[in-house]
């Protein structure tokens, strides 16, 4: 297993196909953001991308497993899927699954944005 820096830049090399990605350090692992929309991200030396209804069901086949951990005796499952192992081998088996992330992500944060805001009762 590489050094978590190492392997965080080996990730944004191969994810490079979607622009310039960028490693931030978070909760022990790393954010993987392109143009300020995280959509992947590095935890215990793995890789996991972003998912959604639209690709959800090609992590699915390729069998990865969501993200999940443990938060006040509950598991938490993010919309983060492991990256199959491909992904890891080259920057040209990488650029599909990066791009379907990546998407996923940019949805993600247009629907965010879309939503009504908040009111708050007094």
């Amino acid at each position: 297993m590489k050094p978590p820096e190492e392997f965080a830049t080996h990730a944004t090399d191969l994810l490079s196909s979607v622009g310039s990605v960028v490693a931030r350090r978070m909760f022990g692992g790393h954010g993987l953001y392109c143009d300020g929309t995280m959509f992947a991200l590095i935890a215990d030396g793995v890789l996991y991308l972003k998912a959604d209804d639209e690709n959800r069901s090609d992590f699915e086949r390729a069998g990865a497993s969501p993200f999940a951990y443990r938060a006040r005796g509950r598991r938490v499952v993010m919309s983060y899927f492991r990256a199959p192992e491909e992904v890891l081998e080259s920057r040209t088996l990488a650029a599909p699954w990066a791009r379907s992330a990546y998407g996923a992500a940019r949805r993600s944060r247009a629907s965010r944005r879309t939503r009504a805001p908040l009111v708050r009762r007094k």
